[in-house]
């Protein structure tokens, strides 16, 4: 998607330092855990302000209090089986999950902490379905910025990620496509492109206005093809899913198959006709408002030859390097 051309873009304008992948490609450090999850009461109401602590066999008890809408998280948990999450509150009975087993880089996303009032004749247990997992999931997603401010949404560091309903592939296209980021993004390129003289618009403040207006537009059409309309229709998962743990080689031939391979809502790894589509329509579309000298099938395949590159670029910075300068993925408070 044409996205991943602002992000690497942008990534490339701010760290010069980016010259050293090769540095990155060596085996990365262990990643730390991360447990996150809603506090509700049997009704479903959020409880804000109750505790959650999760323990383990030799492992010192972390805690977190969640915020006003009920929202907890837990960071840096040392990876491991047997540990054990307890939600309390006032007036409640406490909470206490079965054995949960956290693997490195994990986004544990808890579901089902539902807290009893004292008092109460019955208890209920609710396994949370997958459509309020994949939300919690977006929520957390839409945090992610690299070096604090660019906007990294459709990366997933959680291995079970549960699949993304037709609403949330839209909120994420819109969330990225009007981001203040996503402007500035446009604006250097539109630059970039005033200074090469592509397309053949006129020189000055009218014509840079053109370029960023095609370039947005371009952008808005393949976020919106490729990763909204067409996942949506295909059952297709616009996203990244970053793999962190294998060889390098193993990690490296999954980032470059990424345009054209995709994991499916059903956990499959398919053909990435969503994104592949985007490209295409991209181009496409474009023949419409371009000048007439730059019109026609040269137009299609140099969209459609930028983006997927952009998207190579994008899926290996993501595997190497990007996980490490997004501090909401590390550390997040």
């Amino acid at each position: 998607m044409r996205a991943a051309k602002l992000l690497v873009s942008l990534v490339l304008l701010v760290l010069p330092g980016a010259a050293g992948l090769g540095q990155q490609l060596m085996a990365p450090a262990p990643q730390p855990a991360h447990l996150s999850g809603t506090v509700t009461d049997t009704n479903g109401d959020v409880i804000p302000g109750a505790t959650v602590t999760i323990s383990g066999p030799s492992r010192s008890p972390r805690s977190a209090v969640a915020n006003d809408d009920g929202f907890f998280e837990i960071d840096n948990i040392v990876p491991g089986p047997g540990y054990q999450v307890i939600a309390a509150a006032k007036g409640f009975a406490d909470w206490n999950s079965p054995a949960v087993s956290l693997f490195p880089g994990q986004f544990e996303i808890l579901s089902g902490i539902e807290l009893r009032l004292l008092g109460e004749a019955t208890s209920v247990t609710v396994v949370a379905a997958r459509e309020d997992i994949a939300t919690e999931q977006v929520k957390i997603e839409e945090q992610q910025r690299v070096l604090g401010f660019i906007p990294n949404f459709y990366v997933s560091y959680d291995r079970d990620a549960a699949p993304l309903t037709s609403r949330l592939k839209f909120e994420l296209a819109l969330k990225i496509s009007i981001d203040p980021v996503t402007f500035a993004g446009t604006s250097f390129l539109a630059a970039a492109n005033q200074a090469s003289g592509y397309p053949d618009y006129p020189g000055g403040i009218k014509g840079y206005g053109e370029r960023f207006g095609s370039i947005y537009t371009n952008d808005l059409t393949d976020i919106m093809v490729g990763g909204a309309i067409l996942p949506s229709i295909l059952h297709q998962d616009p996203r990244y899913f970053y793999q962190g743990t294998g060889t390098t080689k193993s990690r490296l031939m999954h980032a470059l198959s990424s345009p054209i391979i995709c994991r499916g809502d059903n956990g499959q790894w398919q053909p990435n006709y969503s994104s592949l589509g985007g490209y295409l329509a991209s181009g496409a579309i474009a023949n419409s408002y371009y000048p007439q000298a730059n019109r026609g099938a040269g137009l299609v395949l140099r969209t459609f030859g930028v983006d997927f590159s952009a998207n190579i670029a994008n899926a290996v910075l993501q595997e190497f390097v990007l996980r490490r300068l997004t501090p909401t993925a590390k550390d997040r408070h």
